[in-house]
């Protein structure tokens, strides 16, 4: 495998306009990274004349998985090499890996800071096969997940507290260039190596392929559901969006206890909401009578759409110092007149991802309350066309891919 040219990486910094705040976060995430792999390189162990290693050249363990090498995004099979399992370690063989519309963006080149060629994935589920001398957390045979970071500093304010995922060293699952300076690979792919202190224990009644999608979508919406205090019982939740996030979303605030409505552009999908999803109420964003009616009814509002949408009607749905968290991620400025947050003490707020601790509590979580994502299970070579149907949203609510029984070797 070739090394990725460093014309090629320099590429990656011409932010678009309309650059959101992870696309920005990932990109200065990735400059970082490279300066990492630079100061890797004049370290590099050598051949017998002289010659430097490069990371992926020093990593001995064969693995094969899907990768885009070019902004088409289509996937093909892709052989690679994945480090030897360290003391502090976990190989992982992967039996599931969910679609994140982020895999699209980044196999597209759409957020312009893409590696290739890039093999995605970061809701991945599988076994442990492996652990290192100093692993204490976990044991061959266990039942383990990863979500959207591998590794951070470890040491900064944010990771000392636990936010490990707004920490400016944060090391991707994919795209992005881990500490020894080579370029990290994600879960479209038969196997994994990854530091204990960033792999998920899943609870034994949880099922790994209905749970891989928590590891993202799940954390995405438990953590300002719990930080801006919308997991108390009685409270009323609205959700703005009935995706991958939203219908996650309306699972968790009904586990929470909470009073849930979701908020939708789509008539169509009331019923599916009440239902299949155990929502309370369901709201038609361009219904004017339906929205003036809700007015002032909301103690917190989780916006999961990232489609272009007007804030301002759904800021009016809040009660006084009631709060909206953005989760989802709309590529133009959103426009948000001060009267709509002045008046009544209002709250915008957005978040990304969760740390490692609240990834483990909100799998936990899942596991006692039943909380899963509403899956197709497709197989390896189904993922081209899923990504398709992804771009046209005809998907209820995530795609998995049974990695363990359908990714042949590349």
């Amino acid at each position: 495998m070739q090394r990725p040219r460093a014309y090629a990486l320099s590429q990656c910094f011409t932010i678009p306009s309309f650059a959101s705040p992870l696309s920005l976060s990932l990109s200065l995430s990735l400059s970082r990274s490279l300066e990492r792999s630079r100061e890797g390189a004049s370290m590099a162990p050598s051949t017998e004349n002289g010659e430097k290693l490069s990371p992926a050249e020093e990593h001995s363990r064969k693995a094969f998985g899907l990768a885009a090498t070019d902004s088409s995004g289509h996937l093909s099979p892709f052989a690679f090499s994945r480090r030897n399992n360290g003391e502090n370690d976990v190989t992982i063989k992967i039996l599931f890996c969910g679609i994140c519309h982020s895999d699209l963006h980044s196999i597209k080149n759409e957020w312009r800071n893409t590696i290739y060629p890039i093999v995605p994935g970061h809701e991945i589920a599988g076994l442990v096969t492996e652990v290192g001398s100093k692993v204490q957390k976990y044991k061959v045979g266990d039942k383990v997940g990863v979500g959207c970071m591998v590794n951070s500093c470890q040491s900064c304010n944010n990771c000392n507290q636990g936010f490990e995922n707004y920490c400016p060293g944060m090391i991707l699952t994919y795209n992005s260039i881990d500490k020894d300076g080579s370029v990290t690979y994600g879960g479209y792919s038969n196997m994994i190596v990854v530091n204990e202190k960033f792999v998920i224990k899943f609870p034994e009644n949880l099922p790994l392929d209905k749970g891989a999608p928590l590891l993202c979508a799940g954390i995405t919406v438990y953590s300002p559901m719990k930080y801006h205090g919308l997991n108390e019982p009685g409270k009323h939740l609205g959700v703005v969006g009935l995706g991958g996030l939203g219908h996650v979303a309306v699972k968790f605030g009904k586990a929470f206890g909470l009073k849930v409505t979701v908020i939708s552009t789509s008539a169509s999908k009331e019923k599916e909401a009440i239902e299949r999803l155990g929502a309370d109420a369901f709201l038609i964003s361009k219904n004017p009578e339906q929205m003036q009616a809700a007015m002032g009814t909301m103690d917190g509002i989780i916006d999961t759409v990232s489609a272009p949408h007007s804030i301002p009607p759904l800021l009016a749905l809040l009660k006084a110092t009631g709060k909206m968290i953005m989760v989802g991620l709309p590529e133009k400025p959103l426009e948000i007149p001060a009267f709509s947050l002045v008046m009544g003490g209002k709250n915008l707020a957005g978040s990304c991802i969760g740390g490692i601790k609240d990834t483990q509590e909100m799998l936990d979580f899942a596991g006692k309350h039943g909380v899963t994502a509403d899956i197709e299970l497709i197989s390896a070579d189904y993922v081209n066309t899923a990504i398709e149907r992804l771009v046209k949203a005809d998907v209820r609510y995530r795609f998995v891919i049974d990695i363990a029984n359908s990714l042949n070797s590349a």
